[in-house]
């Protein structure tokens, strides 16, 4: 009996530090895929933003729709996300205004 308990618990240990490790892939995929979904909300407008939550909403509503298929739809999302350049304004400055520096931060 005590052979048995102790291969259950063997077997268990193992698939208790497998599952840790998947936890830990998990939530670290997880994390990226928040900053990507950050990062693209701030790329998107007001307007692609309704789009997409409009889309997103009438697939979820579509009856026998699989997660795989919801990705596969929205995985050319993202290049339409990007917002098309904006042209600079074309001013004349007086004597007395200095152009401003552009400054980005990365």
């Amino acid at each position: 009996m005590d052979l048995v308990k102790s291969h259950l618990m063997y077997a268990v240990r193992e698939e208790v530090e497998v599952l840790k490790e998947q936890i830990k892939e998990l939530f670290e995929r997880n994390s990226v895929l928040e900053r990507e979904n950050a990062v693209l909300k701030s790329l998107a407008n007001s307007e692609q933003l309704s789009q997409l939550t409009a889309q997103t909403g009438a697939t979820a509503a579509t009856p026998g729709s699989s997660s795989t298929s919801t990705l596969q739809q929205l995985q050319p999302v993202p290049q339409q996300l990007q917002p098309p350049p904006q042209p600079q304004p074309q001013t004349q400055l007086d004597a007395s205004q200095q152009p401003q520096p552009n400054v980005t931060s990365a």
